[in-house]
């Protein structure tokens, strides 16, 4: 793999929510006792779950999808509320908690190691008007060269536009070029069409992309430089 440039994901690919706090406040609120690490599974087999059956879902405004997500969480937890109830209340204590988006442990260091490396970074995200300030807030902006965001070109993953659109806007080619991304039907597919590389991150090995063939898997972008170093 000879790649000049690797562009992004953004959500649960470089910056994440701590929302299982949230939940598990909230079950033990109801006197219902969960693990934690049972509750980023359950998280986490529902994103898959959205991204496999119901694309582009999660891309949209949150008021259009999140009762309907939060059931399916209560399901694979053997739980059962009154959804209208259990939203407002966890809208309460993430917001008691300030819970916003915040970027995993290892990507300001993984970013800083590419740069170092001389690597083009980019973002290609399908994300509202609030990208910019999410990078902003956790010190993520100094290190992209090019920032494509959905709601900023009129074209949202995985369309092929909103990928040549980047590689335009950065000069490079689609053979010169690796995806990262945590969604197999945006980010691997959508780039793949281009003729990019890609790979995708999943923090639970195989969890919840069982129907995904060869496709080079992450458990983070911690295990990035590797890879290149591996594929160079």
């Amino acid at each position: 793999m000879t790649v000049a440039y690797i562009w992004f994901d953004l959500g649960y690919t470089l910056v994440y929510l701590e929302r299982e706090a949230a939940y598990r406040e909230f079950l033990l609120e109801q006197g219902i006792e969960r693990s934690l690490q049972a509750i980023e599974k359950a998280y986490h087999q529902t994103d898959k779950l959205f991204m496999r059956q119901y694309k582009g879902a999660l891309g949209k405004d949150t008021d259009t999808f999140y009762p309907w997500y939060i059931g399916i969480l209560n399901y694979s937890l053997n739980v059962h509320f009154d959804l209208v109830r259990q939203c407002r209340r966890l809208r309460e204590i993430e917001a008691q908690q300030k819970s916003g988006w915040r970027a995993f442990p290892e990507t300001l260091e993984v970013l800083g190691t590419l740069k170092e490396q001389s690597y083009g970074i980019g973002l290609i995200s399908n994300w509202d008007l609030t990208a910019r300030s999410v990078l902003e807030e956790n010190g993520l902006l100094p290190f992209f060269d090019q920032i494509i965001i959905s709601s900023e070109v009129g074209a949202v993953k995985p369309d092929e536009v909103i990928f040549q659109k980047a590689l335009k806007l950065a000069g490079v080619s689609a053979g010169q070029s690796l995806y990262v991304g945590d969604n197999y039907y945006d980010d691997v597919i959508g780039s793949q069409r281009v003729g990019m590389e890609s790979c995708l991150i999943n923090r639970f090995g195989k969890l919840g992309i069982e129907e995904i063939g060869s496709v080079p898997t992450l458990s983070s972008i911690k295990e990035l430089p590797q890879l290149l170093g591996a594929s160079s």
